[in-house]
């Protein structure tokens, strides 16, 4: 069995073995890292031998670290970046190159719908009725979508969201409100198997699943760049936020809305702690606009969409695709039976 693993700014580790009755055995780890002593690694392979199949990442790296003496220097991995290797192997933990995405563009729904298909595409991935997929959103309504453990009360202005004609939904994932009207921002749900991340702290996961679209922002002029736990920014301050959601199944939602032109008048009508959110990022008056996206690119932002799925389909093993009629009407009973009902909404008041 062979699995590789290149540690994101560091070196590749490759990991080879064999397997007899549940255990390893013949353990090979090999890459273009530097260890020292160089006798450490024949610690690191017999540390993996004799270990079950089913080692947890966190069994196999502590495996690893046990047997490994304090005057030992590892540099460009680690023993976490042995694990993973070695999981990959043996089919537990997986790439991007592993798999093939589908890429749907946007297209226009009840934005309470693409919520509630966060939730029908990951049981679609799970039961293998389709593959990784990368959805964008699109919306023609206006709408305030909470994270799922924020306060009503506390980040929203319900009369003022009735009277500026705006929904309020609690979406699956955690995070931040998202203030969306239409074409004001970029939103794109990515849902993917967890063996994608296996063995990655929860800060890690967001940055290596915001990697691609930090690149992809590069190729329109915005030099973006991840910073914890959650947020896209550039030079000029905060462009987005991502979000995630582990599901039991064993498929994540890993998610992030980009600000392409956003009306900050009406957003702090809407959203209590506006004000607060906008002072420490030099915002002093709610009469702007809030268009990093816009003003840094200089592009309609169907065209920045654009330019960010030409970039996703050239770097990964993709395919275009489109939602299954079966999955938009799962989709709308959802919204029905669960988003838009208010023991949903309030279930955090």
């Amino acid at each position: 069995m062979h699995g590789e693993y290149k540690v994101p700014g560091g070196k590749l580790v490759v990991a080879d073995m064999e397997v007899h009755q549940g255990i390893l055995q013949n353990v090979s780890i090999s890459g273009d890292f530097f260890l020292e002593p160089d006798s450490a690694l024949t610690h690191i392979n017999e540390a993996l031998n004799g270990l079950p199949v089913s080692a947890s990442h966190k069994t196999l790296s502590t495996a690893i670290q046990e047997a490994l003496g304090d005057d030992v220097m590892m540099f460009g991995f680690s023993a976490e970046a042995v694990a993973t290797a070695v999981r990959r192997a043996l089919g537990q933990a997986s790439s991007w190159l592993d798999h093939e995405f589908t890429v749907i563009p946007p297209v226009t729904l009840p934005a309470a719908q693409h919520a509630a298909l966060d939730e029908v595409i990951a049981n679609s991935v799970a039961q293998g009725v389709r593959g990784p997929t990368l959805r964008f959103w699109d919306w023609d309504d206006s709408v305030v979508v909470i994270g799922c453990f924020q306060s009503v009360r506390n980040e929203v202005d319900m009369e003022a969201a009735a009277q500026e004609g705006v929904q309020v939904v609690r979406r699956a994932t955690g995070g931040g409100a998202m203030f969306m009207q239409p074409g004001n921002c970029i939103t794109y749900s990515l849902t993917v198997p967890t063996s994608i991340v296996d063995g990655m702290s929860i800060e890690q996961s967001y940055q290596f699943l915001d990697a691609w679209v930090l690149a992809a922002l590069g190729e329109v002029g915005i030099k973006a760049h991840y910073k914890p736990l959650n947020d896209i920014s550039s030079e000029q301050g905060k462009i987005g936020g991502a979000a995630q959601k582990r599901f039991a199944n064993g498929v994540l939602v890993h998610h992030a809305t980009m600000a392409y032109d956003i009306d900050a008048d009406k957003m702090l009508q809407v959203l209590r702690i506006g004000r607060e959110k906008l002072s420490d990022k030099g915002t002093k008056s709610a009469n702007k606009r809030v268009d990093p996206m816009r003003s840094q690119t200089g592009l309609s932002r169907e065209a920045i969409i654009d330019a960010f799925i030409a970039y996703f389909s050239s770097t990964y093993t993709s395919q275009a695709g489109d939602y299954l009629p079966e999955e938009l009407a799962a989709g709308k009973r959802l919204v029905e039976e669960k988003y838009l009902t208010d023991e949903w909404l309030y279930k955090v008041n």
